[in-house]
């Protein structure tokens, strides 16, 4: 990356304040800012580090009033955390090189469809009838099963692994160790206190721009499918399990767990470690707080949630406010 003022306030729709020709070449957080660096401040917390970074320059909201004088350039943006998401997607954008490349240590089959400019890294293997879309990357050791579409422009990373049948869409980003379709936790108990297998037979399928996180599994329905609606965001380390819905842009921090046909809303948040009993329904633009247990439904939307059983933020505090007096004496 080497980017002038000027040419990064135009990628970002925004104007200049100082040097318009002062060149950058890499990022770095405000309070370890360096010649030749690009910084941001969005957090008025931070205010004090605009007037000492030596970064070259320093993305800052429209808005900024500086009380001291500043000796970075300052490029004034609309909003400067949106902005910085949006210079590193940028960055990002410029070093793929979306070229045809099908390692001969890799393995697919006459069926195999591939789109153009597909790269397929070493020692990956792409079932019969499966279907790869314009631009997609599959790092090394990503394995495919038979029967499966995914998209374009999506990024498999090494040691992904995703079984017969599933269905991915486009700008889709999976990492490392991700298992998409494995069978779910189904068995059925026996009189002698036994677990018979319970087959499942149907699928996942996962919208489009969908990121998942490391070492995350997401189980194929019994019937059916699991479904991941568009835009969707999860984490490292969280389990999907079979027949679950996931709405459109729900976010879904580390370590969570989702029980069987549970359906999730739209535009939801699950921070770290939430746990959801199976077969509920949660209303869109739905929160529940790190560690929180669910066990029921959650019909009104908005709704701000904690604790184990989950219940209204506001009604936790105040329970656990009488809890602590109940301590004290």
């Amino acid at each position: 990356m080497e980017l002038t003022a000027k040419q990064l306030a135009e990628i970002l729709k925004g104007t200049v304040d100082g040097d318009e020709k002062v060149t950058v070449t890499k990022f770095a957080k405000i309070e370890h800012g360096k010649p030749g660096a690009i910084s941001f401040f969005a957090n008025p917390k931070y205010e004090q580090y605009v007037y000492t970074s030596k970064a070259s320059v320093i993305l800052v909201n429209r808005t900024f009033e500086p009380k001291q004088p500043v000796q970075a350039t300052l490029v004034r943006v609309e909003n400067a955390y949106n902005a910085v998401a949006d210079l590193l997607q940028y960055v990002a954008d410029q070093k793929k090189k979306y070229r045809r490349h099908r390692s001969l240590r890799s393995r697919w089959y006459f069926s195999t469809k591939f789109g153009k400019k597909v790269w397929v890294d070493d020692f990956c293997h792409i079932g019969r009838r499966t279907v790869i879309g314009d631009n997609t990357i599959l790092h090394p050791h990503v394995t495919i099963g038979a029967d499966c579409t995914i998209g374009k422009n999506c990024i498999f990373y090494p040691g992904v692994h995703i079984y017969p049948g599933m269905v991915i869409g486009n700008n889709v980003i999976l990492h490392s160790g991700v298992v998409i379709g494995s069978d779910g936790f189904g068995n059925a108990p026996q009189p002698d206190g036994s677990w018979k297998k319970i087959e499942h037979l149907g699928n996942v399928i996962i919208g489009n721009d969908v990121e998942i996180g490391s070492n995350t599994t997401v189980d194929r329905a019994q019937m059916e499918s699991t479904i991941i609606g568009n835009g969707v965001k999860i984490d490292n380390l969280c389990q999907i399990a079979h027949n679950v819905v996931v709405g459109d842009h729900t976010a879904m921090a580390a370590q969570c767990g989702i029980a069987g046909s549970t359906q999730i809303g739209k535009y939801c948040i699950l921070a770290g470690q939430v746990g959801i009993v199976g077969h509920v329904k949660i209303a869109d633009h739905t929160t529940i707080l790190a560690k929180s247990g669910l066990i029921g439904n959650v019909r009104k939307e908005g709704e701000y949630l904690f604790g184990t059983p989950a219940i209204p933020h506001k009604t936790y505090l105040r329970a656990y406010a009488k809890f602590k007096q109940s301590g004290a004496e």
